[in-house]
């Protein structure tokens, strides 16, 4: 404390010798300021005057620096307002581009500025009301693109649906066009081996006429006919909107509707050829869009859905087709429906479908082709039978006999050398039964045509279809004109030889198929023809008609016979009944020898025929008098009648053995009334005792006396 007290005394000691020493300085600084006092007041009024000067100027300076203050403010404003414009306007100028793209209905690229919208342009001026609401009114316009591109799709569907008709009929055309091409490139190709060089006919340079190449030009195809755009961009739209399994699965949907419409055809098809056509050509269009629809997008269709379609329509076709083809009775509308389903096979086979099954069916309608031509052709028959006048054809000079044989193949030496006039045997039926049946062959080949067979199988279809010609149609029809009452016995004599001449001229049909088909009849499997068995069984069907004709005829005369059966005594001469009936059976003859059999076969035919008609009448004569006798309701005869009974007996036997048939041996005809005239002579003799002494020998003289025949006559007389 002490040093401290010391220190504090040396220190303030120190401050007293300080102030002391500047003392005098302090009293001369203040008696400086008070010298100055009056020039500060001086100096501080010329301040404040410069001051208010000052003020004076600078108060416009002020006020010009505040209006560039306010312009650099409003100039700095407009710069930001200009970089954010600059960064609207892009967006803007998109949503004006998309307003545009709606407008002219360029959805697929509306929906792409929308992405850019959304991805690029709003995020950068997202924090702007008139972007939220750009951004809010973006789904509703997907929404209004989806509905409209629909609508779009809609129209194209009822578009095709319209012009499927005309579609399926250019590709129908195309396909006809390419395969008649390709006929006229293969004749070509034969005629040019066939041919020299220097021989050929000019040629377009694509082997068409100019007037075809021209028509080929303006063949319209799918893509000429209907937009496909909108299946296009309504396609692109649902891709780009992630909704492209909802557009595939509606588009199919609606397709196999349609499919299904235009697979149901009319209930009047079967009427004309155009409905088939028409039917046939929706069905091309349909499947010609589908086939462009397949490769022109990826994944709208698919080859499998394709098919599944075509398996579909291809039954619904076949079905239709069976049943409406069976409607089909006229041969040339079965053969254009044949025609058309070629076309339609052919085309759809050009664009990838299989169309096996429909060639398939083609043989189906080949057996209806074949049943309406034989129906036609027997109405030609018929017709030919009925103008036929059943006598040989008269020929009165060279030509007219080359006209006949030109027509049929008749061949005879001993004709052609008589002198003209002259007569063929056959009647005028037969060459043109035989034209006929070539010209049904001819019509049978034109259903085969196309039908890519070979031709051993066209060979084998002409002859099955001649065969049904000849053993149903030709067959039946024969039948029946021997059956027709008005069909007298020389006309069956002339049906006989007629038969006969188109049984031989049966191996020439079958030299007229194969020259046509070009298969030889060696060939292993070739059918043949079965003419023989039919006109074989014609002409027994004839003969035996001439038989039941014939006895017919004498079971008349034997309902005229009026014996008197109780007289007393014959009246020495025979019936007149019976008479007539002989002179009947003896005209008949004659006209049966005395028809121009101008060659030996015919003579021995007709002789042949007459001999069994003449043999069958007598015995069906007999027949009837024996059971004329016999007669239960008989119950009387007197030996008068029986000696009338004889005499008419006597002159059955005279006209056998007058031979009113030459070529009977012996008294073999007479033997057909032998039954009678031993049971006649055991009556009129009374020859009981011989005939009971031999009965049973074979020498007997009564051999063909039957005991119970003998006993039945034996009780009439005892009664």
């Amino acid at each position: 404390m002490e040093k401290l007290d010391a220190r504090i005394r040396n220190h303030d000691r120190e401050i007293e010798k300080m102030c002391n020493f500047h003392h005098q300085g302090f009293v001369d600084a203040i008696t400086e300021l008070l010298k100055v006092r009056a020039d500060a007041e001086k100096l501080m009024g010329q301040v404040s005057d410069t001051n208010r000067r000052l003020q004076d100027a600078g108060r416009e300076v002020t006020a010009q620096t505040e209006e560039v203050i306010r312009c650099r403010v409003q100039q700095r404003n407009m710069a930001t307002t200009v970089e954010k414009l600059q960064l609207c306007i892009p967006v803007l100028e998109m949503y004006s581009k998309l307003k545009e793209q709606l407008e002219s209905k360029r959805y697929y690229s509306a929906l792409k500025t929308m992405e850019q919208l959304e991805n690029i342009y709003i995020p950068r001026v997202s924090k702007y009301r008139f972007c939220q609401i750009m951004a809010e009114t973006l789904p509703k316009l997907r929404e209004e693109i989806k509905d409209i591109s629909m609508s779009d799709l809609k129209d194209f569907l009822e578009s095709i649906r319209k012009h499927s008709d005309k579609i399926g009929e250019t590709a129908m055309r195309q396909a006809q066009q390419h395969r008649t091409f390709n006929s006229t490139v293969q004749k070509q190709d034969t005629l040019s081996c066939a041919k020299p060089l220097n021989g050929r006919a000019p040629l377009h340079h694509n082997g068409l006429s100019p007037e075809e190449e021209e028509m080929d030009e303006e063949v319209l195809t799918a893509q000429d006919l209907v937009d496909f755009s909108p299946v296009y961009r309504c396609l692109h739209i649902y891709t780009v909107l992630g909704d492209r399994e909802t557009f595939e699965n509606y588009y199919r949907k609606q397709r196999k509707k349609q499919a299904r419409l235009v697979l149901q055809p009319q209930s009047n098809m079967h009427e004309t050829v155009e409905g088939y056509r028409k039917y046939f050509n929706q069905i091309v269009g349909f499947f010609v869009v589908e086939d462009h629809i397949l490769h022109a997008t990826q994944g709208l269709v698919t080859r499998a859905f394709t098919d599944e379609l075509w398996n579909m329509a291809l039954s619904k076709i076949i079905a239709v087709l069976r049943t409406h083809s069976s409607y089909c009775s006229d041969p040339d509308l079965v053969l254009e429906l044949k025609n058309l389903i070629v076309i339609f096979a052919d085309t759809l086979q050009g664009y990838g479908f299989p169309v096996n099954r429909l060639f398939d069916l083609l043989f189906e309608v080949r057996d209806q082709y074949n049943e309406t031509l034989l129906k036609k052709w027997a109405l030609v028959f018929r017709d030919i039978f009925e103008q036929d006048n059943y006598s040989p054809i008269p020929v009165e000079n060279e030509e007219e006999y080359k006209a006949v044989v030109s027509r049929f193949p008749f061949h005879d030496a001993e004709i052609e050398k008589q002198q003209f006039p002259k007569k063929l045997p056959m009647s005028q039926s037969v060459p043109q039964i035989y034209s006929q049946v070539k010209e049904f062959i001819y019509a049978s080949l034109k259903f085969s045509e196309s039908l890519h067979r070979s031709s051993t199988e066209i060979d084998d279809m002409l002859r099955k279809s001649t065969n049904l010609l000849l053993t149903r149609t030709l067959s039946s029809c024969l039948q029946n004109l021997i059956k027709k009452p008005h069909i007298g016995l020389t006309e069956l004599v002339q049906i006989i030889i007629n038969t006969t001449h188109l049984e031989h001229a049966c191996k020439y049909l079958e030299d007229f198929i194969t020259n046509i088909t070009n298969v030889s009849p060696e060939t292993v499997h070739t059918t043949r023809l079965y003419g023989l068995s039919t006109f074989k069984d014609a002409r027994h069907a004839a003969e035996g008609e001439i038989y039941t004709k014939l006895n017919q005829k004498i079971d008349e005369f034997i309902q005229l016979a009026d014996y008197e059966w109780g007289m007393s005594e014959s009246d020495g001469r025979a019936s007149g009944y019976l008479m007539d009936l002989i002179n009947f059976l003896r005209s008949t003859f004659q006209v049966f020898t005395h028809l121009p059999n101008n060659n030996n076969d015919h003579a021995a035919m007709s002789g042949k025929v007459a001999q069994t008609a003449c043999m069958s009448a007598c015995k069906h004569l007999a027949t009837s008098l024996m059971q004329m006798l016999l007669d239960t309701e008989l119950k009387q005869i007197s030996m008068g009648a029986i000696q009338q009974f004889n005499l008419d007996v006597i002159q059955c036997e005279l006209f056998a053995s007058s031979e009113p048939v030459p070529g009977f041996q012996g008294d073999t005809l007479q033997l057909a009334f032998i039954d009678l005239r031993q049971l006649l002579d055991l009556f009129m003799v009374w020859d009981w005792s011989t005939y009971l002494a031999d009965y049973g020998q074979p020498t007997s003289k009564y051999l063909r006396v039957n005991p119970s025949t003998a006993l039945a006559l034996l009780e009439k007389l005892l009664f």
